[in-house]
């Protein structure tokens, strides 16, 4: 077995783009799960939306790459403002409902053949992270990193700008948590009627949890558009917020470094265990499966292991299990 590419692979997920764009998208998702209680399964549509928005401004309006990333933020805060004027003075459940629902209904419209010459349909939309690479302070034709990780100049650059997002956004995050508002957050997970007496308005409070975790989130949109230089649709499928959730959960609710740790275990397992099985299939180590089925051998592997994480650490790696004690009325 090569394991010197295997490792290699490995070293390079634990740091590459899925690990950022998942990273931000755990962290709206912590602001609103971990410390609010909010239960948004729709952190794809955030990300969609500001993907597309980028994507829609440059190639089909001809605005300034600035202005469209302008346009998904605002996107992304319109959304949480339609999702959240109707569901958050109601249960918790009522949320998850809505946004997993609005998530697809999103999707959806990026696919519609009837808005075809906007979004793209299937095919989505390209050609619009031109002003980012314009940017790019690393010069073309070289590779930078240690040894054998390295990355080319495109690459590396998405990532200076995706670490710097997490670093910045998680530090945010940290202040405000430690601020009475972050206090008032956290007790409306507790027990939002005991908040609400003591004068609070908690719709308002929830409907700030959900704007700013779905702006953190969308970030991650960005961040996949210009590494990929496109956006499609199916990119922003139920299986993305899940993910996210997974990553949250894995990490540590509630905790700061929580997503980020979460986020690179969680796409080093899945690289890690998809090399060795490739190798071993094609070593003949393993003869009752082939190379087609290492995809899906891979995430039932990895899912046993987050199912045995559940059964004998509930509460993740960081966390504590009276943070995913959700009070959903």
């Amino acid at each position: 077995m090569d394991w010197l590419t295997i490792i290699t692979t490995t070293v390079k997920a634990a740091i590459g783009v899925e690990t950022v764009l998942y990273g931000l998208a755990a962290i709206g998702i912590n602001v609103q799960f971990g410390y609010t209680g909010l239960l948004n399964f729709g952190q794809a549509a955030f990300m969609g939306v500001a993907g597309y928005g980028l994507a829609v401004t440059v190639t089909v309006v001809g605005l300034p790459f600035w202005v469209g990333i302008l346009v998904g933020l605002a996107a992304a805060v319109l959304l949480a403002i339609i999702l959240g004027i109707p569901t958050l003075r109601l249960r918790a459940d009522y949320l998850a409902i809505v946004t997993i629902a609005a998530a697809e209904i999103v999707r959806l419209i990026f696919r519609s053949v009837a808005f075809k010459s906007v979004f793209g349909g299937s095919d989505g939309q390209r050609g619009f992270s031109d002003g980012f690479y314009a940017l790019n302070p690393f010069p073309e034709g070289n590779n930078y990193g240690i040894g054998v990780i390295t990355f080319n100049n495109r690459v590396l650059w998405v990532l200076v700008v995706g670490w710097a997002l997490v670093a910045l956004t998680s530090f945010l995050v940290y202040l405000l948590m430690k601020s009475p508002w972050g206090r008032v957050l956290k007790a409306i997970r507790e027990d939002e009627d005991a908040v609400r007496s003591l004068g609070k308005n908690v719709f308002s409070y929830k409907m700030q949890s959900l704007i700013l975790g779905g702006v953190i989130g969308c970030l991650g949109g960005f961040i996949y558009g210009l590494a990929y230089a496109s956006v499609q649709p199916d990119i922003f499928g139920t299986e993305t917020t899940f993910f996210a959730y997974t990553i949250v959960i894995l990490g540590g609710a509630a905790r700061v470094m929580g997503p980020i740790v979460g986020s690179m275990i969680f796409w080093v397992l899945l690289v890690l265990v998809n090399g060795v099985l490739s190798e071993a299939v094609q070593a003949g180590y393993i003869p009752f499966m082939t190379s087609i089925q290492v995809g899906p051998v891979r995430y039932m592997l990895v899912g046993l292991g987050l199912i045995l994480l559940l059964i004998f650490r509930p509460q993740g790696i960081f966390g504590d299990k009276r943070e995913i004690a959700i009070d959903a009325r």
